[in-house]
């Protein structure tokens, strides 16, 4: 299914664009329900709350695979920098994202609440002096002081449909809205990221973009021995075969990335947020070749961990670790402002 799912939305062979023409009704009505919408939050008539902390989005236009939960990670984290103390702030579609996100910031308060306004309550209860917002670029509902919207450059196309037909959220002009679009790349070419630059210079003129790279950082165990996580070079790779099972908005960029550092990749793949049976583990099991490393990611590793058998080989996890590449002052303007913002609050 998710194959399917994918040559539909990003495929151009004759069964991807005869899927695409058939869903062109459903994709009609979903356009006009989002635009009756925005123009209400637009002319007042659907108010937006404000929020008891000052409050940062992280959110994108499109279903997944633009790293939106490493990137308010480490937004968190600048936060904690500039002696802020922030709390996540998310829906918790997936319990995995929780759990990332507390493995990422251990002293970062998660609050998951289906009611942002109150979640940033909660957030405040517990000491937090600013909320960082997990994918709410969608949910105008709460104002805050900036938009912080993620594009991928690995699946960058300015001709990307609506859901169901394609994986945009909402028309690409609602980038307009955003404080500052951020660009990130894990296998992207420099070509792909000028390309998505130059169609958002044009969709979204006045909005500032920097580009950030999503790079696979080492190895580290699963499981723990004796309270210990084992941790290897990510060079160890090289030359192996690796078998990967994920379940995560954009799988092939990582195994892009992957093979990059000369791994030879097959996978297993699964729908975002997907929990892994124990017959799915299994079958994994059975699949990892005797000299091969079976690999993961961070949000799969924190469903796996309690249940992956004994007596199978080392599963391994690389999470993502965010440098910024390209209009480096521009997140930390916001940042800084934001700060500022919760300091007089607090005076």
């Amino acid at each position: 299914m998710r194959d399917f799912v994918d040559r539909v939305w990003f495929g151009d062979d004759i069964v991807a664009r005869a899927a695409r023409m058939l869903l062109a009704p459903s994709e009609a009505v979903y356009r006009i329900a989002v635009g009756v919408r925005e123009t209400l939050f637009d002319a007042g008539l659907l108010a937006s709350r404000d929020p008891v902390l000052p409050t940062l989005s992280v959110g994108n236009v499109t279903v997944g695979g633009t790293g939106k939960t490493p990137v308010a990670a480490w937004i968190a984290s600048e936060l904690i920098e500039r002696g802020e103390r922030p709390a996540i702030v998310l829906r918790g579609y997936g319990a995995d994202e929780p759990l990332v996100h507390r493995r990422l910031n251990p002293q970062v308060p998660v609050i998951v609440s289906s009611d942002r306004v109150a979640g940033i309550a909660q957030a405040s209860e517990v000491g937090a002096t600013i909320a960082v917002l997990d994918d709410a670029f969608q949910h105008r509902q709460v104002s805050r002081s900036a938009d912080v919207v993620l594009v991928s450059a690995d699946r960058w196309s300015a001709s990307q449909h609506l859901l169901p037909a394609g994986p945009l959220r909402e028309p690409l002009a609602a980038l307009r809205r955003a404080t500052i679009i951020v660009i990130t790349r894990k296998a992207a070419s420099d070509s792909d990221v000028n390309a998505a630059n130059e169609s958002l210079a044009e969709i979204a003129a006045r909005v500032p973009r920097t580009t950030v790279r999503l790079a696979a950082d080492e190895l580290r165990s699963v499981t723990e021995v004796d309270g210990i996580e084992e941790r290897r070079p990510l060079s160890d790779i090289a030359g192996r075969p690796v078998r990967l099972i994920t379940a995560i908005g954009d799988p092939r960029a990582l195994m892009r990335q992957l093979g990059a550092l000369g791994a030879g990749v097959t996978a297993e793949l699964y729908p975002d947020h997907h929990y892994f049976s124990r017959e799915e583990i299994a079958r994994f099991v059975r699949s990892i070749p005797p000299d091969g490393l079976a690999i993961c990611t961070l949000k799969d590793a924190v469903k796996l961990a309690s249940c992956w058998p004994r007596e199978a080989p080392t599963l391994w996890y690389v999470s993502q670790r965010v440098s910024v590449e390209r209009g480096v002052g521009g997140v930390e303007h916001i940042l800084d402002e934001l700060t500022q913002t919760s300091s007089r609050r607090r005076r």
